[in-house]
């Protein structure tokens, strides 16, 4: 049985889903510390966490699979951060750590799925080629 170069259909809605989330963590991040509520008022040196967001973007949006992976990992640090603030912080700045939360889990999942059939089919090639 040989095994195709490309065997897998991407699939656009978890591609879709997985770079809306991303963006929409970028602006969140951003707009909550430096408009929304940040840490002190007038703006926040928290908000250079959007950039750090904005660093895998373009592998993201060019479907660059590697990057997807280290993101998928990356994204678990704002989960974190979101869980430590919806549980610690009050008012605005408590729903605005629940929507990180939930961002951070779609991308996560979303991004998950959409590179298990590109792992599936390394497998199989890696199985064929011993």
């Amino acid at each position: 049985m040989t095994v195709p170069d490309h065997p897998v259909t991407e699939s656009r809605a978890l591609f879709l889903l997985s770079a809306g989330s991303l963006v929409a963590l970028i602006v969140l991040c951003a707009a909550w510390e430096l408009w929304l509520a940040p840490v002190r008022p007038g703006g926040s040196w928290l908000a250079i966490k959007a950039l750090l967001l904005a660093w895998p973007l373009p592998g993201v949006l060019h479907r660059n699979r590697y990057t997807m992976q280290w993101a998928s990992m990356f994204i678990l640090l704002f989960f974190t951060e979101g869980i430590v603030r919806a549980t610690s912080d009050a008012g605005l700045s408590r729903s605005l750590a629940w929507c990180e939360v939930v961002l951070s889990v779609v991308f996560f999942s979303a991004t998950i799925l959409y590179l298990r059939p590109f792992k599936r089919a390394a497998k199989a090639r890696a199985s064929q080629s011993t």
